[in-house]
């Protein structure tokens, strides 16, 4: 039974906790807001999964490398620390993976619209746009699976492709791809019903990250299945 350490106890972290021993893992640490990040604390974890704050993440990432735990990471908008962090990952010969949506369905969304964009670009009149909408609590605007998506689809498109954030009550995370034109329009939906898919992407995460060694994302976990 792996041993895993959850930093960050709010909403992400416990829907991880309940559903890790179902999932065959033991919790054996558990790391809120002010708490070190220490081989200690992380009492022998054979990795780690991240869910705080953008304010956060970078420290509890770095602290968790130098601990020598993998660590896989959920949180968002912090991107102007990734090349640090990863630098730091490959330095110590530690294991990262950092994903803004472990959802599979997701993924598989992501290469629906891709192969949508190829299609509708060569046919007149279709304009593009992103439209995310999460709970009013959540920080980063726009999502971190937003951006991957139009990241990963303007260069099919040909072009920027614009977003648009909405914040309101507490929807887990619905992404909307948007292709209109004069007379008829395109519309491609991934709605999250449950902060649970996330957990269940972010454990099956941590049991590929054990015994390897580098920086990763949710494709090499999909493409290794």
């Amino acid at each position: 039974m792996p041993r895993l350490a959850i930093i960050g106890m709010g909403k992400m972290g416990r829907a991880v906790e309940q559903l890790a021993r179902e999932r065959g893992f033991e919790v054996v640490a558990r790391l809120n807001k002010g708490d070190a990040i220490t081989r200690a604390s992380l009492n022998e974890a054979d990795v780690a999964v991240e869910f705080t704050t953008p304010r956060a993440a970078p420290g509890n990432i770095k602290a968790a490398i130098e601990a020598g735990c993998p660590v896989v990471v959920g949180t968002t908008g912090w991107h102007e620390s990734r090349a640090s962090v990863d630098a730091l990952a490959m330095e110590k010969k530690g294991a990262l993976l950092v994903a803004p949506n472990f959802s599979p369905g997701i993924a598989a969304f992501g290469e629906i619209v891709k192969e949508a964009a190829r299609i509708l670009k060569t046919m007149p009149g279709f304009d593009a746009h992103i439209i995310e909408t999460h709970h009013a609590a959540k920080q980063d605007t726009p999502s971190g699976t937003a951006k991957a998506l139009e990241e990963t689809t303007a260069p099919v498109w040909g072009t920027n492709i614009p977003v648009t954030s909405v914040r309101v009550g507490s929807v887990p995370g619905k992404h909307e791809f948007l292709f209109d034109a004069p007379f008829e329009q395109i519309r491609l939906v991934h709605s999250a019903r449950d902060r649970r898919v996330f957990a269940e992407g972010a454990l099956h995460a941590a049991r590929w990250l054990i015994g390897r060694t580098g920086v990763f994302s949710m494709h090499d976990v999909i493409a290794q299945r």
